[in-house]
């Protein structure tokens, strides 16, 4: 595991930004695993910035998106579809055909979404860099705390304390999706490369138990602690207990 740690916000978003840009630039038909929340948002600005600069081209670069919410359309204001085309996509020249995300709309339980995602990615040999970030409860994408590590793409039961967490972006707690699809820990361990941004002290336990910690399913991103070219961007208040 290599660590970085930031001073604050801003220069996480940088730092992780000069990694994701260093990944386009070497390959420039990589395929980049992405996230939402609100600690990949930096990142993405800087990125934009970037390509504003004349930096970095997107135009042969493929995405896939970690998860999506059930039963959201992508054009809902809260899918994860919409947040990386106002976040990312609309900003930079990436053909919209090359991105792509899980599919919420499924109509069996998101067992035929599941394969024809995990067929995508194995399609693309794989992601070269994925990009992470950490949920309070140590969740990576929505893998949730089970007991037993989620191999492949699949339909997720949502946790109250994750339920609690994105509250916020809804108008109602009601209105906030209690299922999921996720990528599995499987596509995320096979990543060539992942890199995970984590800031402020309201994740500063999580940090530790899951990188300090011993390896469970208890703490979905301790598994990250076996990959063998990870990389955590932390700022000094997510560090703050280690």
């Amino acid at each position: 595991m290599r660590l970085i740690r930031a001073k604050d916000y801003a220069e996480l978003s940088a730092r992780a930004a000069d990694i994701i840009a260093a990944q386009i630039i070497l390959k420039p038909d990589c395929v980049l695993g992405l996230a939402t929340g609100s600690s990949p948002v930096g990142t993405y600005q800087e990125l934009i910035r970037k390509y504003e600069a004349g930096a970095l081209d997107f135009s042969r670069v493929h995405t896939v998106n970690l998860d999506e919410y059930e039963g959201l359309d992508p054009k809902h204001e809260q899918s994860y579809a919409r947040f990386m085309r106002e976040n990312l996509f609309d900003h930079v020249n990436i053909p919209p055909e090359s991105t792509n995300v899980p599919s919420g709309l499924s109509t069996d339980a998101g067992a035929a979404e599941c394969a024809r995602y995990d067929a995508l990615i194995a399609s693309f040999g794989g992601i070269d860099l994925q990009l992470l970030g950490l949920g309070p409860n140590g969740h990576i994408g929505f893998n949730e705390p089970d007991d037993h590590f989620p191999l492949g793409t699949h339909r997720v039961a949502l946790t109250e304390s994750t339920i609690q967490a994105n509250k916020r972006f809804f108008e109602r707690e009601e209105d906030v999706p209690r299922f999921a699809y996720t990528m599995g820990v499987r596509d995320i361990m096979q990543a060539k490369r992942v890199l995970m941004v984590v800031n402020g002290e309201a994740k500063a336990e999580t940090v530790k138990k899951a990188f300090f910690g011993p390896v469970t399913p208890c703490v979905p991103a301790s598994i990250l602690q076996l990959h063998p070219d990870f990389t955590l961007v932390a700022d000094e208040a997510a560090l703050s207990r280690c």
